[in-house]
C-alpha cells in the first residue's frame, strides 16, 4: 500500500483528513464524518511504518523516535498537510490534516463582515478559539492574507508546523516553523520584538510562556493573533487568566483588558443538505464594558454583554446558531445540537 495512493483518495474525496492507524482500514474525515476506506486491507505495524517513515528526513525520523511524536508539514504535488505522527501500543499511527493551497478571501467563509475591521488594526490581541478541527487556522489566514494584500507590514508568523504559504504582496512576511526554523517556542517568542514585526501570528497558545508572550507583544505596539482551544468567549478568558499563578493572575486580567480586541470563537456545522460545513461563531468585540469586566474578574457577566450587544457587531453562539437556522442554511438539530446553551437556541428557533 502506498501513501501517495491514500492522499490522492484525500484530495479527490475533499476530505479534511486522513488516519493511518494500525489494526484499522485506512480512514477518511469527509465534512466531519469519519470514513473507512475498506477497499484497504487493515493496517498493520509493519504496514504503517513502510508507508509513513519514507516520507521523513533522516533527522525527523530521529526526533520522532526520540519524542514518540512528531508534527511537520509536508508538500505533496500541489497540495500541502499538516502531519502529526506518534506512536500507539508501540506502533507508529498518522493523521494528515489537508490544506488548501488557496487562501480564501474572509467573505467567501461565510464569517461575520465585521472581521474585515480587524485588518486595519494597528495594534491588539485578536483571539480564535474552538475544537480541533473547526476552522480556526482557515478563519485566521484570511484574515493575514487580507493584511497582506492591504497593508505594507512585516508579518511574524510562529507555527508548528506551517500550514498556509502566504503569497508575496504589499507586506513582507516571515514564517517560521518550529524545530525547523527555530528550537522551541519560548526561543522564537523571546526573539520576535527585535525582528521588526507589525503584526504576529502565534500559531497556537500552549502553556503559560506563549501567553505570557503573546500579551507583552500585543502590550509593546504590535497586532496579534493567535487560536486556543476553548468553546466559549468566557472560558476562553477564563483560561487565560488561569494558566497563570495566583499572584500573577491580576496583573494578567489588566495587560488582558488593555490589549484584548476580539475572540471569535467557532465551530463548523453541518449544512441542511449535508453536503458540506460551514462556521457558527460567538464573537466578542472589546469596548469599556468589557474590558472592566475582565479587570473586576466578573467573566460570568460576558454572555449578557454578547446576547445585548449585536450593534457592536457581538453575538453569542446560540444567536448566529438560530440566525443560521432562520435562514435555511443549517437544520433546527444542527442548532440546537452545536449550542452551547441548547435551551436558550430552543426559546430564539420556536
Amino acid at each position: 500500500m502506498d501513501i501517495a495512493e491514500l492522499l490522492n483518495i484525500t484530495i479527490e474525496k475533499k476530505a479534511s483528513d486522513l488516519h493511518i492507524i494500525p489494526g484499522y482500514h485506512p480512514s477518511i474525515r469527509v465534512n466531519g464524518q469519519l470514513f473507512a476506506l475498506k477497499t484497504y486491507p487493515v493496517l498493520t505495524p509493519e504496514s504503517t511504518k513502510e508507508m509513513l517513515l519514507p516520507i521523513l528526513t533522516d533527522e525527523k525520523k530521529e526526533y520522532l523516535i526520540t519524542n514518540k511524536e512528531l508534527d511537520l508539514g509536508y508538500n505533496y504535488d500541489e497540495y500541502r498537510f499538516r502531519i502529526n505522527m506518534y506512536y500507539i501500543r508501540g506502533a507508529l499511527a498518522g493523521a494528515f490534516r489537508l490544506i488548501t493551497t488557496k487562501i480564501s478571501p474572509l467573505e467567501t467563509l461565510n464569517l461575520p463582515p465585521i472581521l474585515h475591521n480587524f485588518t486595519d488594526l494597528k495594534q491588539g490581541f485578536i483571539l480564535v478559539t474552538g475544537p480541533t478541527g473547526e476552522g480556526k487556522t482557515t478563519t485566521i489566514a484570511a484574515i493575514i492574507n487580507e493584511i497582506n494584500l492591504k497593508h505594507a507590514r512585516h508579518i511574524l508568523t510562529i507555527e508548528d508546523p506551517i500550514e498556509y504559504l502566504y503569497p508575496a504582496s504589499k507586506s513582507i512576511i516571515s514564517q517560521r516553523e518550529i524545530g525547523q526554523d527555530t528550537h522551541s517556542w519560548s526561543i522564537a517568542l523571546k526573539s520576535a520584538l527585535r525582528e521588526d514585526p507589525d503584526v504576529v501570528l502565534i500559531g497556537e497558545m500552549r502553556d503559560y510562556e506563549t501567553i505570557q508572550a503573546a500579551l507583552t507583544i500585543a502590550e509593546t505596539g504590535h497586532l496579534v493573533f493567535s487560536t486556543l482551544h476553548t468553546n466559549s468567549v468566557p472560558q476562553t478568558i477564563d483560561r487565560i487568566v488561569d494558566v497563570f499563578p495566583s499572584r500573577q493572575q491580576n496583573q494578567v486580567r489588566m495587560q488582558l483588558a488593555s490589549t484584548l480586541k476580539a475572540v471569535i470563537s467557532q465551530r463548523l456545522v453541518p449544512t441542511i443538505d449535508q453536503k458540506s460545513r460551514i462556521p457558527a461563531c460567538e464573537l466578542l468585540m472589546s469596548n469599556p464594558a468589557i474590558s472592566s469586566i475582565i479587570r473586576e474578574n466578573k467573566t460570568h457577566l460576558i454572555d449578557n454583554v454578547l446576547e445585548t450587544s449585536s450593534d457592536q457587531g457581538m453575538m453569542l453562539m446560540e444567536q448566529y446558531l438560530a440566525s443560521l437556522y432562520l435562514e435555511g442554511k443549517i437544520s433546527r438539530e444542527t442548532a440546537i445540537y452545536n449550542a452551547i446553551r441548547p435551551q436558550q437556541v430552543q426559546k430564539l428557533i420556536r
